[in-house]
């Protein structure tokens, strides 16, 4: 009876953790805040007329010119373009923003049209009311979290408390703070075998792009900087599906590139917050999946570069 009675509870442990690592099938649409309360799609794919198709004017009309004409982006991105930002730490990643959304550019298509919604100071045409769309979990936090980046509650234009992005956000390789890795002359990651742990631990689901580096100690550089679509997909808010790809590669290579998601973890369905491209369960006290998404770059902070045990739980 009682060794019964054991195996149920093993059976059912398991089960748990099996219905905490991969998470239900979403119960709401998978587009979450980017249904654009009801219109859908069109409110930022424009179906015709770009900008004017969705009754935005930019406060200069410096957006006519090009207003849908990338991705039929119906967006103000107008007063945005060419402009300068100080992100981070005091402003010291310095981003000069293209002058143009078409110009082809990832800092276009990766900065500019996220910011042509979630910037709410330059940009101010987007239907957004500066609050999470999603419940937050419980104890997690009062009140809401802003969503535009320049018009956040503090000072208005303040972008200094903002996550880099640009081509001063660099993602470096080596030293203190960042994993065992190097950059190709293509401006990819090439793994050492620390990272390459890390990743058959969790994953690198972020997507870096290669630009021609403008932070001092690389500029000039190709090199892999972030930019906002590095973290985050737009068109997927709760749900991250993984396919298990444990990741290999040719340290020789000068052109491999490190990017979609390999991973050692088991393929399936699993839970995410915010639009983040990885597993990632804030508030969740017996999971460091959270932790683990912030370590994919800054992986001095990492289990595995500090010569821990610990791997990813759920």
């Amino acid at each position: 009876m009682k060794r019964n009675l054991l195996i149920s509870m093993m059976f059912l442990a398991a089960a748990s953790f099996a219905a905490a690592q991969i998470g239900a099938a979403p119960a709401t649409d998978v587009l979450g805040a980017h249904l654009n309360y009801g219109r859908g799609c069109a409110g930022c794919h424009a179906p015709h007329s770009g900008a004017f198709g969705n009754g935005v004017q930019s406060k200069t009309g410096a957006n006519n010119a090009n207003s849908g004409n990338y991705a039929l982006w119906g967006e103000d991105a107008g007063d945005l373009a060419g402009t300068t930002l100080a992100m981070g730490d005091g402003g010291k990643y310095v981003e000069v923003l293209p002058s143009s959304i078409t110009s082809g550019t990832a800092d276009a298509s990766g900065i500019l049209t996220c910011l042509s919604c979630h910037d709410g100071n330059l940009a101010q045409g987007a239907m957004m009311k500066n609050a999470v769309y999603e419940t937050l979990p419980a104890g997690y936090g009062a009140g809401t979290i802003p969503t535009l980046l320049g018009n956040d509650g503090t000072t208005k234009g303040n972008y200094n408390n903002d996550h880099p992005v640009g081509t001063a956000a660099v993602i470096g390789c080596g030293g203190q703070y960042n994993w065992d890795c190097t950059v190709s002359a293509t401006g990819y990651i090439l793994p050492g075998p620390i990272m390459t742990q890390f990743i058959n631990n969790y994953g690198f689901f972020v997507q870096p792009a290669a630009m021609v580096s403008t932070a001092a100690t690389t500029a000039g550089k190709l090199e892999p900087v972030v930019v906002c679509t590095t973290c985050h997909n737009q068109h997927l808010m709760n749900v991250v599906n993984v396919t298990n790809k444990p990741f290999t590669y040719d340290p020789a290579s000068t052109a491999t590139k490190l990017s979609g998601t390999p991973t050692g973890l088991a393929s399936g369905a699993y839970s995410t917050m915010f639009f983040i491209r990885a597993p990632y369960s804030p508030g969740d006290p017996a999971s460091n999946s959270t932790a683990q998404f912030c370590r994919q770059c800054h992986g001095g902070e990492s289990n595995e570069m500090n010569g821990g045990k610990a791997v990813t739980t759920f």
